[in-house]
């Protein structure tokens, strides 16, 4: 048996049984089956907002990795920048430096690359900005690590070719010369003991018996080889690099016009052929066809020491022997 409810009506002052009629029911019916429904409905989104299923938690997993591995990365980046920067620096005002090379422009180590389509391509994409970032890194690290590549290739070119340079400059005494006692007359304003005047002499003499051993300076092949008018039996040699050697007034000459020779080798025999007053060796070095003081080659044969002692006698004011 239904329970009778009652209300109190404020005009009887009594309290009076609540009829409850069918359409009533009705609505209550319908409000409590509504408020179920929207209850639901509100449980089901708020399970579906927090409470995930299995696939979207493996897929939360798999982003927040990547995203581990993309900071990881861009941190390696980041460290290997550095030490490219440290190549770069090293390269540019070390390395080039010694072998005379101008440094790479800053606009050819840093140019912009990548296509920008490309790019706009990666911003559709989830975590579009780390992405891209890291991308722009790599592509630019790319870019760098090449052209730094290409610098070293350089390098290593002129290292080998300033080693091949180190074995043909022209930088010894042409005759044994230890004690310096063959040092006769040097470069500059001298008399002249034939036309008895001052002239410029373009070389250095070597005092020497005759069939005394003439050494080529450097490595180099042999450009000329025979009698000149005023120098007698004659030598050049061709060492490269815009270098040459001249040996003259030889009693015997021991090779031949292209004929490879090494720094050392023996290349005539001391004499006083051509335009000469005694046994000596006339020595001459060019560069680039300018006759240059030979005194300033011997870097490889003398020490500070003896290389003093050699400018002051090579200084001496006294006539030559050509």
């Amino acid at each position: 048996m239904a329970k009778k409810k009652f209300y109190f009506n404020p005009e009887t002052v009594d309290y009076e049984e609540i009829q409850i009629t069918f359409s009533l029911r009705l609505r209550q019916i319908l409000l409590h089956t509504l408020s179920g429904i929207l209850l639901g409905v509100a449980f089901f989104f708020l399970f579906v907002s927090v409470v995930k299923s299995p696939k979207e938690k493996e897929l939360t997993m798999q982003k927040n990795k990547m995203e581990g591995q993309y900071k990881a990365l861009e941190g390696q980046m980041k460290e290997f920048q550095g030490i490219l920067a440290d190549l770069q620096e090293r390269d540019d005002n070390l390395y080039r430096v010694v072998f005379q090379a101008d440094p790479i422009p800053y606009q050819s180590r840093h140019a912009a690359s990548g296509n920008m389509d490309y790019y706009n391509e990666l911003m559709k994409m989830t975590n579009s900005q780390i992405v891209v970032r890291t991308t722009q890194k790599l592509n630019e690290l790319k870019k760098q690590l090449y052209v730094q590549s290409k610098s070293y290739d350089e390098i290593v070119k002129l290292a080998q070719s300033r080693e091949d340079l180190l074995k043909c400059i022209p930088a010894i005494q042409p005759v044994a010369n230890k004690d310096l006692k063959r040092v006769a007359s040097g470069w500059g304003y001298r008399y002249d003991p034939i036309y008895h005047t001052r002239r410029f002499h373009e070389g250095m003499d070597f005092t020497a018996p005759t069939g005394t051993d003439i050494f080529t300076t450097g490595n180099g092949t042999i450009s000329e080889a025979g009698w000149q008018q005023g120098y007698g039996n004659c030598v050049k040699v061709d060492h490269g690099f815009g270098y040459e050697s001249f040996y003259a007034h030889m009693s015997e000459i021991k090779v031949s016009v292209g004929q490879s020779v090494t720094r050392g080798e023996i290349i005539g025999l001391v004499g006083s052929t051509g335009k000469s007053t005694g046994p000596h060796l006339h020595y001459e070095v060019h560069y680039k066809g300018q006759v240059m003081n030979p005194q300033n080659y011997y870097f490889l044969d003398l020490t500070p020491e003896e290389y003093d002692r050699m400018i002051q006698l090579s200084q001496n004011a006294g006539q030559t022997f050509d």
